[in-house]
């Protein structure tokens, strides 16, 4: 079969266009990605906000949420290899870095602590234990030591509470144990099984809705927590590998743009709009009341550019650079790469 000229050349175009098709869907394509973190409260809601409101998928991405019962979920998880991002205590990273898996902060996400309040037992606090000084010198009937509820042993809520008590000078008064998440938390304060508990703002209204606690340090107050601390300090931060920075950057840098994007929508966001947004998928079976109380404290604590200081992470040494952390000082410099947050400040202006 003879073909003229002009047959020739509209076949050629269609076979340039079928063969650059590919590259074209290529570039397009879907990458995927995870982020662990918990347990489930609104204090972690950056990524499930992303993904709700598809920032994620806008940056190509296909983000699975890794959701535990305690802080250390997520550096256990990332450690693991089985998620490749995770939002939680800024000790962490710090933590696997000091065990071999060298690991960067690339996003703060809070520089206020929510997670430090502390709830006492309400017959305690009847009782006239109601400062957390009362609380440290307080025994139990048996003579024994308080005992004080973090999510886990090396949580962000272990972490900010010690700091605290061992400031007043009660850190070897104290009998510290793991109490996992609220389905756990709240019994155990009402058991008894707990004289406090290490606190985010959603549990504070649990515990003193239902009449088992009272909270004794308020960190939604005004300069609490900077008085104690010095002033803020990145409390919850997004991290990944070194490796991953190395080998992944495209991918790191989406996924900080989606959690950027979800940060701005946020903060001009109503807290109903964002209760309405992810409150009945993330958090059922806690009173709304509570979460959106704590989704307030949240909203006003949150770093919104995602970036902090040399000065804040020096004064977070002061918390994660104790006896009993075991884990050794570190340099801004070393631990911290926020060139993925000036890179999505300058797209999303």
């Amino acid at each position: 079969m003879q073909l003229d000229r002009r047959q020739m050349v509209t076949a050629g175009v269609a076979l340039v266009g079928a063969t650059a098709l590919p590259g074209r869907a290529a570039a397009q394509a879907t990458s995927t990605a995870s982020l662990a973190f918990g347990p489930s409260t609104p204090i972690y809601a950056l990524g499930p906000i992303a993904e709700a409101k598809g920032f994620f998928k806008s940056e190509n991405l296909d983000l699975k949420l890794v959701i535990g019962n305690a802080g250390t979920h997520g550096r256990q998880t990332l450690a693991a290899g089985q998620a490749m991002f995770a939002h939680g205590d800024a000790s962490h990273p710090l933590q696997l870095s000091n065990r071999g898996k060298k690991c960067k902060i690339i996003m703060a996400s809070q520089m206020i602590a929510s997670i430090s309040n502390i709830v006492v037992r309400r017959d305690l606090f009847d009782a006239g234990i109601d400062t957390v000084e009362k609380l440290g010198a307080y025994k139990r009937a048996d003579g024994a030591k308080p005992v004080i509820a973090a999510t886990a042993i090396g949580s962000g809520t272990w972490m900010y509470g010690t700091y605290l008590f061992e400031t007043k000078g009660f850190g070897d008064k104290i009998n510290w144990v793991a109490g996992g998440g609220i389905k756990t938390m709240i019994p155990g304060l009402e058991t008894k099984q707990f004289d406090a508990i290490v606190a985010v703002p959603g549990w504070v209204i649990e515990a003193e809705k239902g009449g088992f606690g009272r909270v004794i340090y308020d960190t939604s107050k005004a300069g609490v927590f900077e008085a104690a601390f010095g002033g803020t300090v990145p409390v919850l931060v997004l991290y990944t590998l070194e490796e991953t920075i190395q080998a992944e950057r495209a991918k790191v840098q989406a996924f900080v743009n989606g959690m950027y994007q979800a940060m701005k929508w946020l903060k001009s966001a109503s807290i109903d709009e964002a209760y309405a947004l992810v409150g009945e998928r993330h958090y059922a079976g806690i009173d709304p009341v509570a979460v959106k109380a704590e989704m307030s404290f949240d909203k006003a604590t949150w770093a919104y550019d995602g970036r902090f200081d040399k000065a804040a992470f020096e004064r977070g040494g002061k918390v994660w650079y104790r006896a009993g952390t075991d884990i050794p000082p570190a340099t801004y410099e070393d631990i911290v790469d926020m060139s993925f947050v000036e890179a999505a400040t300058a797209k999303f202006k």
